[in-house]
């Protein structure tokens, strides 16, 4: 590939990279946090695209023409660079044409929960009834504080549906550390006044109180807590589906 098509793919590239970053489509890679890094490297590829085909332009005017005599082979040319190089840009297309779904309840029952590390601790419980937790907060509560810092009260949260080898209903977030290769689940599960009708990867909102049932992961042994539910109901996914309050 001659420079010309380099600097072409870096724009391309760069271009794709600034697309996802100024809509959700990022959401799908990495956490809401690493936006503004990725929209400099964007910014950085196309640039250096445009300073390639400058200088690559430049050197054409400013080089001196051939000497006759300087190749002895008749109509001497260049190589062309083989056509197959340009399918590079296929997976750049896909990335702005194509959105990958997020990680769900496939991914979730066969990777082992991230609930493995006891928190330092926890903050006061927000006023309210009931009061709104993230679940990964409900799920180190529930595990290594037995439930104490929860004092009683109703707990809303939300996830979405996974259901395990034996039926039992899981409430699902993932947990972002940096991108969604790295991805883990935190899994609670669901007793009580479940809906009757279980779809995985259905987002669920549900109101509930604690309860000390708790299993281990298939997976990894991972603590997995439970949440005792008195009303669920089906909610949209998300805008942004991973969790980023993860600090495992």
């Amino acid at each position: 590939m001659n420079r010309q098509a380099q600097a072409a793919v870096l724009f391309l590239t760069g271009g794709a990279i600034l697309h996802a970053g100024l809509t959700d489509l990022y959401l799908r890679y990495v956490k809401a946090a690493l936006r503004p890094l990725l929209l400099a490297a964007g910014v950085v590829l196309m640039a250096t695209a445009i300073a390639t085909l400058w200088y690559d332009r430049r050197e054409r005017r400013t080089q001196p023409d051939a000497h006759p005599d300087s190749d002895p082979r008749p109509h001497a040319h260049a190589h062309r660079e083989p056509g197959v190089a340009w399918l590079m840009t296929l997976p750049l297309l896909a990335l702005v044409l194509v959105a990958p779904p997020a990680l769900g309840s496939y991914s979730a029952m066969r990777t082992g929960t991230a609930l493995q590390k006891q928190p330092w601790g926890f903050a006061d419980l927000p006023e309210g009834d009931p009061v709104r937790l993230s679940l990964v907060d409900y799920a180190g509560r529930a595990a290594y504080d037995h439930g104490r810092s929860l004092d009683d009260r109703r707990i809303r949260t939300a996830g979405f549906l996974a259901m395990g080898g034996d039926g039992t209903p899981y409430l699902v977030r993932m947990a972002l550390s940096c991108c969604a290769a790295d991805a883990q689940p935190v899994k609670i599960g669901l007793t009580g006044h479940t809906p009757t009708v279980l779809r995985p990867d259905t987002w669920l909102e549900v109101t509930g109180t604690y309860t000390g049932k708790r299993t281990k992961d298939p997976v990894n042994g991972g603590v997995v807590p439970f949440l005792d539910v008195t009303e669920a109901k089906p909610i949209k996914a998300p805008r942004d589906p991973y969790d980023e309050s993860w600090n495992g």
